[in-house]
């Protein structure tokens, strides 16, 4: 028999649901009553696999990047999606333009699109 995976929203209303009955496949015991489905259960699959990724890679978020073929922005926002899921605040600072403009080209330089002294000339205007 196929496994699916749990539900966290209700498909009619959106609310949160509610384990209620565990299975074991094994000796077919059957336990109802009111179960929490964990610290990570009020995530989304998409959310419980970046945690993963996340814990794999050991929390560094360039090794995120590249294995997400995503920016460094993006990563953030969605580990801050997360921090919020999970009930805690996010610390919400003003982003740095000189910072923001710093990364690209640093990471242009990475990539080789920039030349070591062009990346020095443009780094020291900001």
């Amino acid at each position: 028999m196929a496994e699916h995976p749990a539900l966290h929203k209700c498909p009619v209303c959106g609310e949160e649901m509610e384990v209620v009955r565990l299975h074991c496949r094994y000796c077919d015991t059957t336990i109802e009553g009111r179960f929490s489905a964990g610290r990570l259960g009020v995530l989304t699959p998409e959310q419980q696999d970046f945690v993963a990724l996340f814990l794999k890679s050991r929390g560094n978020i360039r090794e995120m990047e590249r294995e997400l073929g995503v920016s460094y922005p993006t990563v953030r926002s969605r580990l801050e999606a997360i921090i919020e899921a999970l009930g805690y605040a996010v610390d919400v600072k003003i982003p740095d333009p000189s910072e923001a403009r710093r990364r690209e080209i640093l990471e242009a330089l990475d990539r080789g699109d920039l030349k070591p002294e062009e990346a020095v000339r443009l780094l020291r205007d900001l």
